[in-house]
């Protein structure tokens, strides 16, 4: 029984996380829950968890309603995954450093895009300011994801 219980919440554990940084937020440490970008990215691209990709849709329509955007972060997703489904020229899934260069990619395009679709002063800090917090944070959470679900 217990072993079922200790099974069960392994498994479980990303999406826990996804949806526990995603309520965790706060606007300047994790606004829109923000974080769960790195479990949603990691558990789709990297080292794919079955059924993960529905609850990443999911998951960034929350985001896109907690950041009043209208399908942004699902357009992006989508697009790098269908980018994905293409890996002749590079497999991410292949990649060493838990392949932080493509979420650096992948996370940059986007906050690039929201920062100049509003472009002011205190847009381009905010978003200087997510990409580092989240960049910084991108290792530790994956780091904990790998131990946890994939032993």
């Amino acid at each position: 029984m217990k072993e079922n219980i200790v099974s069960f919440l392994k498994k479980s554990f990303p999406f826990l996380l996804t949806i526990g940084l995603w309520r965790l937020s706060t606007p300047i440490w994790n606004p829109a829950g923000i974080l769960a970008i790195i479990p949603i990215f990691y558990c789709s691209f990297i080292r794919p968890i079955p059924w993960f990709a529905l609850f990443s849709v999911f998951m960034c329509f929350v985001i896109d309603y907690k950041f009043e955007t209208i399908c942004f972060w699902v357009a992006m997703y989508c697009l790098f995954y269908a980018i994905n489904s293409f890996q002749n020229l590079i497999d991410i899934q292949r990649m060493d450093k838990n392949a932080i260069f493509a979420f650096l990619v992948f996370f940059g395009i986007c906050i690039i895009l929201q920062i100049f679709s509003n472009l002011s002063f205190i847009n381009l800090i905010n978003g200087i300011w997510i990409f580092m917090w989240v960049t910084l944070l991108y290792t530790p959470t994956v780091v904990l994801i790998k131990r946890i679900y994939h032993d």
